[in-house]
C-alpha cells in the first residue's frame, strides 16, 4: 500500500508551496523585486508576476526599475514574461504593464535573441491585434 506515501509527498509539496507563498510575500513587502519577479515566475503564476511589475511601476522612477529587473533575469525567465504579457495585453486593466515589459523586452534584446526565444512566433502574432 503507498497511498500513505502518496499522502506524505502530496503534504510535503503543499507545505513547500505554502512556504514559497510566504517567501514570496516577503519579498514583496521588502521590494526585493527581482527575487520576487524569479520566484513568481518559478511558481509559474503570471498574476503574481504582473503583481510585482505593477508595484515596480509605482515606485519613483519605476520604468528605470522594470528596465533593471527584466533585463537581470535568464533567457527561460524572460521568455515565460513573454508569454504571461501577451494574456495580459488582451486585457485593458493590464495592458500599460504588458507594453511596458515589452518596450523593456524589446529595447534591450538583440532581434536575433529574440527569435531564439520559444513561441516567440506564436507571441508576436498573439501581441499585434492588441498592441
Amino acid at each position: 500500500d503507498v497511498t500513505e506515501i502518496e499522502e506524505k509527498e502530496a503534504q510535503a509539496k503543499q507545505e513547500e508551496q505554502i512556504m514559497k507563498e510566504q517567501e514570496l510575500s516577503n519579498l514583496l513587502h521588502e521590494k526585493r523585486y527581482l527575487k520576487a519577479l524569479g520566484l513568481a515566475i518559478s511558481l509559474d503564476r503570471p498574476h503574481t508576476v504582473l503583481t510585482v511589475v505593477k508595484a515596480i511601476l509605482k515606485e519613483p522612477e519605476g520604468r528605470k526599475h522594470l528596465e533593471e529587473n527584466i533585463v537581470r533575469l535568464r533567457k527561460d525567465q524572460k521568455e515565460a514574461v513573454l508569454a504571461f504579457l501577451v494574456t495580459w495585453n488582451t486585457n485593458s486593466r493590464n495592458c500599460h504593464e504588458a507594453q511596458a515589459v515589452m518596450e523593456t523586452l524589446l529595447k534591450h534584446e538583440a532581434p536575433d535573441n529574440l527569435l531564439q526565444f520559444s513561441g516567440i512566433k506564436s507571441a508576436v502574432e498573439s501581441l499585434l491585434p492588441y498592441t
